[in-house]
């Protein structure tokens, strides 16, 4: 093999006698990139940033609580065999969809009961979230978890033995998949803004364009895959849910963006009301 990607030999990063989990720092660093993102994209709209600080801490501890519970749920049996091992996020195990559901839910009742306009804020922080997936998919690097398929491409991940899958002990390069997610996300970041930017999107539409550019790399990334998943017939479980989910905010983003009249667009359409005529003789001035 010509080149290949290497793999850290520990998910530990050890500074002087303080001992600091990578996965946890990537997951950090994702956080602030999208708080940034949101909030400059929200105080140029009139926002403040105090109201982004509010929804990025009560949505970034329910966004965690229901990552870590999707995959509970959904992967019990790679969860460790102790009493903590539900706890243990240090060690990967975080589901986006569990995540994203409930911290969007939560920061939603957080930006309504401030006043402000939820789909308004929906579309500030799409291209954020994304950013912060991107970033995110570096953590599964550390823990070497997530990979792909065996391949001898150049650009194939280097892969502990202890950490392939048994059917692929032979093999020692896999498929990058949190580097084809990264760079994917990086793209779909790009996206958003730019027809954030250019065009008149009625919120939130942004954010549904968002799940369906995410879902729709999702699901090839989920072909390739081997990490242990419930299946449904031919496909992983994720890649059913990322199916679903695209069709679902496809379906949405057309029809609320190109064909849903809202009430503004009806009352224009109505013709002008015939002014009421007055019987003469009638007319009385007011005292």
């Amino acid at each position: 093999m010509i080149a290949s990607i290497p793999s850290p030999s520990t998910g530990e990063l050890e500074l002087g006698p303080i001992s600091l989990h990578a996965y946890g720092l990537m997951l950090l660093l994702a956080i602030a990139a999208c708080i940034w993102l949101t909030g400059t994209r929200w105080t140029r709209r009139g926002g403040d940033w105090d109201l982004v600080f509010r929804v990025a801490v009560w949505g970034v501890a329910a966004g965690i609580v229901g990552a870590r519970l999707y995959h509970v749920l959904t992967s019990w049996d790679e969860v460790p065999d102790e009493w903590w091992g539900v706890f243990a996020v240090w060690q990967g195990g975080l589901g986006v969809w569990g995540g994203i559901a409930l911290g969007v839910a939560v920061g939603a009742i957080i930006v309504r009961r401030s006043g402000e306009s939820v789909r308004r804020f929906m579309d500030v922080v799409a291209p954020g979230l994304l950013l912060a997936q991107a970033i995110g998919r570096w953590g599964n690097w550390w823990n070497q978890e997530l990979f792909g398929k065996p391949t001898e491409r150049p650009w194939g991940l280097e892969i502990d033995p202890e950490r392939r899958p048994t059917e692929y002990l032979e093999s020692s390069t896999f498929h990058p998949t949190f580097l084809y997610e990264f760079l994917y996300n990086l793209v779909g970041v790009g996206v958003l803004l730019a027809v954030d930017r250019r065009f008149r999107i009625r919120p939130p539409a942004l954010f549904a364009l968002y799940v369906s550019i995410y879902t729709f790399g999702r699901f090839f990334l989920e072909l390739l895959r081997v990490d242990p998943s419930h299946e449904l017939g031919p496909l992983r479980l994720n890649a059913w849910v990322s199916l679903l989910l695209f069709l679902g905010s496809t379906a949405f983003f057309v029809w609320w963006q190109f064909f849903r009249r809202e009430r503004g667009d009806e009352e224009r359409a109505l013709p002008p009301r015939p002014a009421m005529a007055i019987p003469r003789g009638r007319v009385r001035s007011s005292r």
